[in-house]
């Protein structure tokens, strides 16, 4: 499969699909740029023609999976329909859909210790799926007066946070971290806890 695509002119995504595939079996730094030449089934020295080594590879892996990952959270968000709330919390839940329906973009991501830095696109795409969060915080907190409302960058950050705590320990397997709870309760519950220690829940809910 892998030199058809190469054949087909595709190399580029042959050797990222190798890569995820890679990234998911065995860590972002468990594999080498030749594992993935072979998964592509081409030369590792056709790697470089892409590629200036393996941190590009995986960048290009991040940079697909914020693609995907900003788009989801945008098709969670909806605008904020039906509620502000609502579309607050789905948000949340694309995250722990995104972590299971994409574990090898999701570890390029936030487990390979790539900076989001190491290239414009990684940069752009991070930025990207911050702000869906930050507006759908922003929305969240119309209702309370400008001068006392908290920074839609900072609560939004806690919610990522604890987003990404839940996927890591509970809805990824975790060693040791059991819960009675299903992930996205843990979520709900969490983020509603939150924000009602923050007042920036609406009045009627």
């Amino acid at each position: 499969m892998g030199k058809r695509g190469y054949h087909h002119g595709n190399l580029r995504q042959a050797l990222v699909d190798a890569a995820l595939a890679l990234i998911q079996e065995k860590g972002p730094q468990g594999f080498t740029l030749s594992e993935a030449a072979k998964g592509a089934g081409v030369t590792p020295a056709a790697v470089y023609r892409h590629f200036a080594g393996r941190d590009d590879l995986i960048a290009e892996c991040a940079v697909q999976g914020f693609e995907i990952f900003s788009d989801l959270m945008d098709y969670a968000f909806n605008n904020g329909q039906p509620s502000a709330l609502a579309a607050f919390e789905a948000t949340g839940r694309a995250y722990l859909a995104f972590a299971r329906r994409y574990p090898g973009h999701y570890m390029a991501m936030f487990e390979s210790g790539i900076s989001h830095n190491q290239t414009p696109e990684l940069a752009a795409g991070a930025a990207r799926a911050n702000l869906v969060l930050e507006r759908a915080a922003e929305a969240l907190s119309q209702h309370i007066p400008k001068d006392k409302r908290p920074p839609a960058a900072m609560f939004s950050a806690h919610v990522w946070s604890m987003s990404h705590g839940v996927v890591e320990l509970y809805a990824r397997g975790a060693p040791g971290a059991r819960s009675p709870f299903s992930p996205e309760d843990l979520l709900e519950a969490g983020i509603g806890i939150y924000l009602r220690g923050l007042g920036l829940l609406p009045p009627d809910c």
